[in-house]
């Protein structure tokens, strides 16, 4: 009998993460987190909110009823139960990113104009597809998290080891990045140049994974000159995974050797 997979329940501004996977930050939270079925965790910030336990809901912040998405997590927790399954397909709807983005400065036609790009909506559902090079949980949407394990066992096979290095980020996750280049000086254009403007991202999908190999530094243009980059060239097509920027990629995206879809 195959073990039933790990999912991650999302709503707009809490993630439902399955217990036994996130760490503790306070002996308190130890003891909690160890017996819990269920941790709600904000998007924004980490922060853990609240654990479902067999004998009900702890609050790990005060003032949880006035936590703003509370109310969705509750419902999502009410849905799901202890022992989830994986439910239709669906995703979060996007309303209020666009203005979040204008806070920004940043022009979401005009962007969305200039690169081809559209605004990438987050999944209802995440399956665990393993864990990435620093032993963090790789959410993936399911097909992606499926497609991704056959690869991997296609490249060792051929004595190649690929990593993940990154999967699914929430839109929250973009513009904490977005938002702490801006407030380290550097301007917006510099910025979406090597970054996806927030919303836009493949990574928001669950189906866009950066990949790497190990003994080289995650991220960076020198993968390119890997075995790894070299076997994944000429296998991950037959996985349905594509290189999504190339050189000269008509979306002015810097060059990431890294950074694969699953198209399938």
């Amino acid at each position: 009998m195959q073990p039933r997979a790990q999912l991650m329940v999302n709503t707009p501004e809490i993630e439902l993460w399955p217990g036994g996977l996130l760490r503790a930050r306070a002996n308190r939270d130890a003891r909690i987190l160890a017996r819990a079925q269920w941790v709600l965790r904000r998007k924004r910030d980490g922060q853990y909110l609240a654990a479902e336990l067999p004998e009900g809901l702890v609050a790990l912040v005060p003032a949880l009823a006035r936590e703003p998405g509370i109310d969705d997590a509750l419902d999502a927790l009410a849905r799901h139960g202890p022992r989830p399954r994986m439910g239709p397909a669906g995703t979060l709807p996007l309303s209020g990113l666009e203005a979040r983005l204008e806070a920004l400065g940043l022009d979401v036609d005009g962007y969305a104009e200039r690169t081809g790009l559209a605004l990438v909506a987050e999944p209802l559902q995440l399956q665990l597809a393993g864990f990435d090079r620093f032993r963090r949980p790789l959410w993936l949407d399911p097909g992606a998290a499926r497609a991704w394990r056959q690869l991997q066992h296609a490249a060792r096979r051929d004595g190649v080891l690929l990593e993940s290095i990154s999967g699914y980020r929430s839109h929250d996750y973009q513009l904490g990045i977005f938002e702490r280049k801006l407030g380290r000086g550097q301007a917006i254009d510099g910025i979406l140049a090597v970054n996806a403007a927030p919303g836009f991202s493949e990574h928001h999908s669950g189906r866009a994974l950066d990949i790497g190999t190990p003994g080289e530094p995650p991220a960076e243009e020198t993968f390119e000159g890997t075995g790894a980059f070299e076997w994944l060239c000429d296998n991950a097509g037959a996985g349905a995974f594509v290189l999504s920027y190339p050189r000269d990629n008509p979306h002015g995206i810097a060059y990431e050797p890294w950074h694969w879809r699953f198209d399938g």
